[in-house]
């Protein structure tokens, strides 16, 4: 990572110690280290089991990450989405195809043998987020892919688990179809800006998703018998290869053009030049406030003229992760992340 002047450091840091200052009013009673007495090999055990899953199959990482947002919009950041049943918040179509709960057991199991009834599954999950895009950042390192930008962050725990779960309730997560307004309101409703929606939607610089979430926007979107005139001419035709017209549906592509493997800021170049894969992240583009900060994180002199990615990911992922949590004595301590004690 290059160093920029240090004439710029003082206010940037000064900034930071505000937000995260803001940000410590979300959390409650969290706290970095909640587990260092009573657990204290808590987060190396997570840490272990997610790199063991990594190992296996790198896109695990952004599966956990986007386990845990999803976990977050719903009831807040409590481990509901873990629990398993025919009525579960799971089950919902809009929790189609999310991934990683073989993980977050792994963990779990792990941990009931070292600190019985100790570590909540909502923890497990926040910390396994965080966990999945530090392993990301350090192996574009290790293969020499490029200098490694990718955020990571100390996670305040201190979570309980939920004892409620509803497959009804996740009509409140964001939707690949969602306009600006949409997911405006959608984040507003947990306490999250547009900075924090931009933001948290550069997650998508890691990850797939399958054609049958994009491809209406390919052939005939909105009954124009056209394309998505919003797509790139260029991005159109190789999104149109990728995804044929009543091809396979389950069929995976990146969600970022050029770097799905790294995390980086590639993914709002790509909204800027009209190259984002789902139809939300491209809209990012079609509103004045959101289309600023788009541009200052594509920008080419990181941190000096726009907001530092690495930076503002990890802050924003704080805050969310802080939404409407259980804490004290509300909820419980699962032993079993699929089901309820």
């Amino acid at each position: 990572m290059k160093m920029e002047s240090s004439l710029w450091l003082v206010p940037l840091m000064i900034a930071l110690a505000a937000s995260w200052s803001s940000t410590a009013v979300v959390q409650g009673q969290l706290k970095n280290g909640f587990y260092s007495s009573s657990c204290p090999k808590a987060e190396a055990i997570v840490r272990s089991a997610v790199e063991s899953a990594f190992k296996d199959d790198p896109s695990i990482a952004p599966g956990l990450l986007r386990l845990h947002f999803h976990d977050c919009f719903v009831q807040g950041c409590d481990g509901s989405v873990l629990i398993s049943g025919p009525n579960a918040e799971r089950s919902a179509p809009q929790n189609l195809g999310i991934r990683g709960f073989e993980v977050i057991d792994a963990a779990k199991t792990q941990l009931e043998a070292s600190c019985p009834g100790v570590v909540s599954c909502a923890d497990i999950l926040a910390l396994a987020a965080r966990d999945s895009v530090d392993l990301v950042t350090k192996i574009q390192l290790l293969n020499l892919l490029k200098q490694s930008n990718g955020p990571s962050w100390a996670v305040p725990t201190g979570r309980r688990d939920g004892r409620v779960s509803s497959a009804s309730q996740a009509a409140v997560l964001p939707s690949p179809l969602d306009s600006i307004a949409a997911q405006r309101q959608k984040f507003a409703a947990k306490g999250l800006d547009d900075h924090d929606l931009v933001t948290l939607a550069g997650a998508h610089t890691i990850g797939q998703t399958e054609c049958r979430f994009m491809s209406y926007r390919l052939y005939n979107f909105t009954a124009t018998g056209n394309a998505d005139p919003t797509i790139s001419q260029s991005f159109l035709a190789q999104l149109q290869t990728l995804c044929p017209r009543n091809g396979n549906g389950l069929k995976k592509i990146p969600l970022d053009r050029d770097s799905h493997g790294n995390f980086d800021t590639s993914f709002f170049k790509n909204v800027k030049a009209g190259n984002g894969v789902l139809e939300s992240d491209q809209r990012l583009w079609d509103d004045a406030n959101t289309r600023r900060i788009v541009e200052n994180y594509a920008g080419t002199i990181r941190g000096l003229f726009g907001f530092r990615f690495d930076f503002e990911f990890s802050k924003a992922m704080i805050k969310m992760s802080g939404v409407e949590v259980k804490t004290g004595r509300d909820g419980e301590i699962r032993k079993v992340c699929s089901r309820v004690n």
